[in-house]
């Protein structure tokens, strides 16, 4: 019960923080466009990230695809905080480091849902 309460909670947590952030990659907005104009992949890397971060909210929404959508979800994060640490740095644009905090929690909540999720994982 307990573990599918915290599971609950990371994959809601997951879907806000991913869903908040596509309005902005979706509508051009001035700091999303500066980031991805930094990265040098404006404007296909910005619209290809949200597509793909829209994905993974729709999977880790989704009970049979948890596990899919948290390794998707780490995956885009691991860019996304690399991209901080080498290109961007960990404040863009004034934000107090928000983004970065944000790509951090994110992380950290889908590795936990592929930890918690992993005997979900079969080979055959």
């Amino acid at each position: 019960m307990k573990t599918t309460i915290l599971s609950w909670i990371l994959r809601i947590a997951v879907a806000v923080i991913l869903l908040q952030t596509l309005y902005f990659k979706f509508t051009g907005a001035e700091e999303s466009i500066h980031i991805f104009t930094d990265l040098g992949v404006e404007p296909y890397g910005r619209i290809g990230t949200g597509i793909l971060e829209l994905i993974t909210v729709i999977l880790i929404l989704m009970s049979r695809t948890i596990l899919l959508g948290a390794l998707l979800g780490s995956g885009i994060m691991i860019g996304a905080i690399l991209s901080h640490l080498f290109v961007l740095g960990i404040e863009v644009e004034n934000d107090g480091g928000t983004l970065f905090a944000l790509a951090n929690i994110t992380l950290l909540s889908c590795l936990t849902l592929i930890f918690l999720n992993r005997e979900n994982c079969q080979i055959y």
